[in-house]
């Protein structure tokens, strides 16, 4: 599955899980803001198929997650997330076609304590 920012500069490609595949919506203070829904996927079934130098970092709180927006038009199609540093969160919204979703809650807003729930392997 293609996917990437609004102008275009960004573009990637993920591996994705059969449909309907997971989907996290967080609550925490950026993912609320943005309406980000998440699809983790692995770092190997990831690729970066344009766009490194259009994207800007941004880092807050811990530090522990990577923010990635077009520095373009401002979409983060993907990033480093912090609750799964094995894998890239791409944004549900910024892949070329709808996949069937099955949205997860998450209390990203008391992180710590959601953490010990995280059903990571």
């Amino acid at each position: 599955m293609k996917g990437g920012c609004h102008c275009g500069a960004v573009r990637f490609e993920a591996k994705l899980p059969d449909e309907p595949i997971e989907a996290w919506r967080c609550n925490c203070s950026i993912c609320k803001r943005t309406g980000y829904v998440h699809i983790f996927v692995p770092h190997s079934d990831f690729t970066l198929l344009s766009g490194k130098d259009d994207l800007t970092g941004y880092r807050f709180g811990s530090g522990s997650a990577e923010h990635l927006f077009c520095r373009h038009c401002g979409i983060k199609s993907f990033y480093q997330p912090r609750s799964h540093p094995d894998d890239w969160s791409v944004h549900a919204a910024c892949l070329d076609e709808d996949v069937a979703v099955e949205i997860v809650e998450f209390d990203g807003r008391s992180w710590q304590g959601s953490r010990e729930d995280l059903p990571l392997e």
